[in-house]
């Protein structure tokens, strides 16, 4: 079985009013002990993957090993991991090289933000093994920037972009935001048609949401900044969608879209679908999630689910330094796929990964659920686990079965804007 690895870089120079995630500014002095932590935690869950690195053997070359489980997708996310000096990259993956067996065409992803990465910094990325990069463009309008407190203009976007390019990065990625406060459609419009006209090889497309706990969520709450339209939201998800459409993207998930490949009769080795493949461009990292295969979390807030375990880290940077130095020996009873950085981890049962399948198994818009997928992975019939919850979605005109001779469970486009009532009737 194919696995990927999902690496957590929590730093930032500035925490923009929006954001969720677990990351911190003005820490970047701790980044070198915090590299250093990173691969100790990837040297110690590398001694229990069931593959011929995990036994002890070195692995120095992408294609080293044969037989046993392989790594295939590698992600480092963030917070802002393009902050990291090249060498720190390389020193990271060349843990990861050593302590997993690679597949020979592993995609390795590192999120960037314009106007933070240069020729030279691309050029060096490139060289330790960087093959794909994601720009959080977010909007290509200088005053929606400036609300989002985001330091780059689209200028940033357009040389970045150039300068990966030149550097030899073939598959980029660009994420957008809509639903802003006070967006209006036609700001929204421009920004489709700045990013198609870049003609990148993925685009991912998010609605805003307001979370609770950021600035973004109490200046609503206060009345400081108008709550977003979601009807105009819904308006902006269905023309961006007809655009993207139209310049040849496919989307093969409710946010993401991506060029080549078409939609091929041929099974995946991963998915267990007898119908699509998505295109050739599509994020194989993502697609892990989404089918429900497994992934090892490492570093600050990280998340796994692997060996019947879902797992998640500390969020704190110095304790997840502390637990990875020489202190982390107390931590002697914690065993694959855990180490002494995790604080929670939940045995799964049957109902949670046939809940979670179907949850993450719908976001793929083509792909979709398949019930002799299904019946492969849990031994169950799909109808008989959910009939009652299929029946009603149908009805509802959110859900439908692909026509022909496979059973194969979809979104409808409606059932796309409303995907959380849909994905709710999974929750155990």
């Amino acid at each position: 079985m194919n696995y990927s690895l999902y690496i957590h870089i929590p730093f930032c120079i500035h925490r923009c009013a929006y954001c969720d995630f677990n990351t911190y500014a003005g820490q970047e002095g701790s980044i070198p002990a915090y590299v250093n932590a990173l691969c100790n935690e990837i040297e110690i869950v590398g001694g229990g993957f069931p593959s011929p690195a995990g036994s002890g053997s070195q692995v120095t070359s992408p294609v080293a090993g044969s037989g046993g489980d392989k790594v295939h997708t590698i992600f480092f996310g963030g917070g802002t991991p393009s902050l990291l000096l090249p060498g720190q990259v390389d020193a990271i993956l060349g843990s990861v090289r050593k302590h997993f067996a690679l597949t020979e065409d592993v995609e390795i992803t590192i999120e960037a933000n314009p106007g933070t990465v240069g020729p030279d910094q691309l050029r060096s990325l490139h060289s330790a093994g960087v093959n794909r990069i994601s720009f959080g463009v977010q909007s290509a309008n200088v005053e929606e920037l400036r609300m989002l407190e985001r330091a780059h203009d689209f200028f940033d976007v357009i040389n970045s972009l150039s300068w990966a390019r030149r550097a030899g990065f073939d598959n980029l990625n660009l994420d957008l935001i809509y639903g802003l406060p006070e967006q209006s459609l036609r700001t929204w419009q421009s920004t489709v048609e700045r990013i198609l006209g870049l003609r990148p090889n993925h685009i991912s497309a998010y609605a805003l949401t307001l979370e609770h706990g950021t600035p973004f969520g109490r200046w609503t709450t206060r009345g400081l900044l108008p709550v977003p339209d979601p009807d105009l939201a819904a308006q902006m998800y269905e023309w961006a969608g007809e655009a993207f459409n139209s310049a040849g993207y496919l989307q093969y998930e409710i946010s993401n879209w991506a060029l080549d490949g078409g939609w091929r009769a041929a099974a995946d080795d991963n998915s267990g679908s007898e119908i699509y493949r998505p295109p050739s461009f599509a994020c194989r990292h993502n697609l892990q999630y989404w089918r429900g295969l497994p992934y090892l979390g490492f570093g600050a807030g990280a998340h796994g689910y692997a060996d019947g375990y879902r797992y998640s880290n500390v969020l704190r940077i110095k304790t997840y330094i502390d637990r990875l130095t020489t202190a982390g020996v107390q931590f002697s009873n914690i065993s694959y796929p855990l180490s002494p950085a995790t604080v929670n981890h939940h045995r799964q049962s049957p109902g949670d990964d046939m809940s979670e399948y179907m949850i993450t198994g719908l976001r793929l818009t083509r792909e979709g659920v398949s019930a002799s997928a299904f019946r492969l992975q849990f031994g169950r019939d799909l109808n008989s686990v959910y009939q009652k919850e299929i029946d009603e979605l149908v009805r509802l005109g959110l859900l439908e079965w692909q026509k022909g001779p496979m059973q194969v469970l979809r979104l409808t486009p409606r059932g796309r804007l409303l995907g959380n009532q849909v994905f709710m009737r999974f929750v155990e």
